[in-house]
């Protein structure tokens, strides 16, 4: 397998506008191309955007109007899973040769998902749904279930992931290992020094690359009505971004990068994997399946299940 370029791509987004954060995102692919990568990973919810700091209106026992029409903004700003941005992504894939995964809000009827899209030259490949989402994000998200568990192959290995605080799921880092993902791709909103460490003990565990990507925004670059409600100067960073690129040992290849947009890249060569699995492999050699086994269920979970007439 020779050495590809893989790209982590650290930019602001334009919030609760789902065409516009396409049109962005569409541009950034062309950018992240022009640097020779062959696959890009965008931060979560970089299409629809993360509410980073709303409550919308919810507290125990009660509800606003005005959080309701947050919400309202929310949704619409969200977009459906195919639609015309997946079409217009799937264009920008093919016109550049490359492979991208990206956060969005996806929305399925009356309920929002935290999604990652897998996208190439040959369009949508698949996508996962957030299964957890973490503290506040439970009012807005719904959960995904395990039949987005998704790995898709590329012609630079298999490709995979997980959605921020997935990360601490053991168990969902076990049935991704089971997998055999080779280029796990990490797209978050966690912007602190702490999540380094995450992504090497991914990249260590799963024996692995990692490519882990986080948004940068500052207040001014919400919708005032939304940043007028954030305690903080308008040129203030709200999400600092700490992108990283990372190899199966745990080295850092690229990053981490602060308070500034940028792309990230880093070469990567996949027997760097098979040498790494010489002294441990998650789902081989060092397992021990006589003691400990997991059992994944990837049926979609459906709430209504028409059976036919009587």
């Amino acid at each position: 397998m020779p050495r590809i370029k893989v790209a982590a791509v650290q930019a602001a987004t334009i919030p609760f506008d789902g065409s516009a954060a396409t049109q962005r995102t569409v541009a950034l692919i062309a950018e992240a191309a022009a640097t020779g990568a062959k696959i890009a990973v965008f931060p979560e919810a970089f299409i629809g955007g993360y509410p980073k700091g709303l409550d919308f209106g919810c507290s125990v026992g009660r509800r606003t109007a005005e959080g309701r029409a947050d919400f309202v903004r929310y949704v619409r700003g969200a977009i459906t899973v195919p639609g015309p941005e997946v079409d217009q992504l799937a264009a920008a894939c093919a016109e550049h040769d490359i492979h991208v995964v990206v956060g969005v809000i996806e929305r399925d009827g009356g309920t929002l998902h935290c999604t990652v899209l897998y996208l190439g030259p040959d369009g949508l490949l698949g996508k996962h749904r957030k299964v957890m989402p973490t503290g506040s994000e439970r009012l807005v998200w719904g959960f995904g279930d395990g039949s987005t568990l998704t790995v898709v192959d590329t012609p630079y290995g298999k490709l995979g992931g997980a959605i921020c605080w997935e990360h601490y799921m053991p168990l969902l880092r076990a049935a991704y290992y089971g997998k055999g993902v080779e280029i796990w791709a990490a797209p978050t909103a966690d912007d602190r020094e702490t999540w380094i460490s995450t992504m090497r003990h991914v990249a260590m565990e799963g024996r692995c690359f990692v490519i882990s990507a986080c948004q940068v925004m500052r207040r001014s670059d919400f919708p005032e009505d939304y940043a007028s409600r954030i305690e903080a100067a308008p040129d203030a960073w709200m999400m600092h971004g700490r992108s990283v690129i990372v190899g199966p040992l745990g080295e850092v290849l690229a990053g981490p990068v602060l308070d500034e947009e940028t792309i990230l890249t880093a070469e990567i060569d996949l027997d760097d994997i098979i040498g790494a699995k010489l002294d441990f492999d998650p789902i081989g050699h060092y397992a021990r399946p006589d003691l400990f086994s997991l059992n994944v269920d990837e049926a979609p979970q459906l709430p209504v299940i028409a059976r036919g007439e009587g």
